[in-house]
């Protein structure tokens, strides 16, 4: 945490508040579902190469990536690929840190007027926090300025949500062209039922497919869009943090009560990250960088 006395340049350049790290959770969670599927197979007496199909691969994958590329425009697919990530790298928030720097800004202005933090933005790192200070120093009205912010935060959520929907579209589509994939393998066993041992075998294999949809839509997709959403939340709770705290500055109050009006964000459990549920707000956004924020 950085020192409460400092300055805000100081608060800015002591505190390590942005650090990435790998996201175990993830990792972990898709090698333990992949395992016990696996495992159970194997422990049922079956083998990995009953449901290693190529055929049965292609047909899911390539006929979701088709569907979903029908129903969303360019921008969002690429704004998908780009999030995914976000899945395996967490951005860890250090809200006390974000507390303490609007707490530094909040003591400079209160001794030497708002104005006096004009020389502090070039230092500040995070768009959002430096283009609301600076509405803030240019004397925007107060109402009109957290307009302007919670629009940001609005549109920002839009876009974000926008990548999300890719992936739920793709847990919604896996499984039907899985069942798709199944109807295509059986039609080529119905050519050959002169022989009832490559019947049986042909059915096995066409209900791969079927495995194949089920199993990518919920231990890939449907995981990864709640993931991403659960990252757009966290970095909701520190965009409000900051327009929360400029606000306070705008309005004169006193440093120690910001604190603790700003405190109202931190993790009650001691731990210096946002919390991934929605917001009271129920806005969202993602992709921004935070002053306060070790991206995942």
């Amino acid at each position: 945490m950085a020192d409460r006395n400092a300055s805000p340049r100081n608060a800015l350049t002591a505190s390590k508040v942005r650090a990435v790290r790998l996201d175990l959770a993830s990792i972990g969670g898709l090698i333990v579902a992949a395992g016990g599927i696996i495992g159970g197979l194997v422990l049922d007496g079956g083998h990995v190469s009953d449901i290693r199909q190529m055929t049965a691969a292609i047909v899911v994958l390539g006929g979701t990536l088709g569907a979903v590329m029908v129903t969303s425009p360019m921008s969002s697919l690429i704004r998908a690929a780009k999030g995914l990530k976000n899945v395996f790298f967490e951005e860890v928030i250090d809200m006390d840190a974000a507390v303490d720097e609007i707490v530094a800004y909040a003591s400079k202005a209160r001794k030497s007027s708002i104005i006096s933090l004009e020389e502090d933005l070039d230092q500040i790192g995070d768009p959002f926090l430096k283009k609301a200070l600076s509405l803030a120093i240019d004397g925007t009205d107060l109402k009109e300025l957290r307009k302007m912010m919670d629009l940001e935060i609005y549109q920002a959520e839009r876009r974000a949500e926008s990548g999300v929907k890719i992936y739920e579209a793709a847990g919604g589509y896996s499984p039907t062209i899985g069942i798709i994939g199944a109807v295509m393998g059986l039609i080529q066993v119905m050519k050959h039922l002169e022989n009832i041992d490559e019947v049986g075998r042909g059915i096995a294999i066409a209900f791969v497919a079927t495995v194949y949809g089920v199993a990518v839509a919920n231990l890939f997709f449907l995981p990864v869009a709640s993931k991403l959403k659960a990252r757009i939340y966290n970095d909701v709770q520190v965009k409000e943090l900051l327009l929360e705290g400029v606000a306070s500055i705008i309005e004169g109050m006193n440093p120690k009560l910001i604190r603790v009006k700003l405190e109202a964000f931190v993790d009650p459990d001691g731990k210096k990250t946002a919390p991934a549920g929605k917001p009271a707000s129920g806005k969202a956004t993602a992709g921004s960088s935070q002053p306060a924020v070790a991206k995942g």
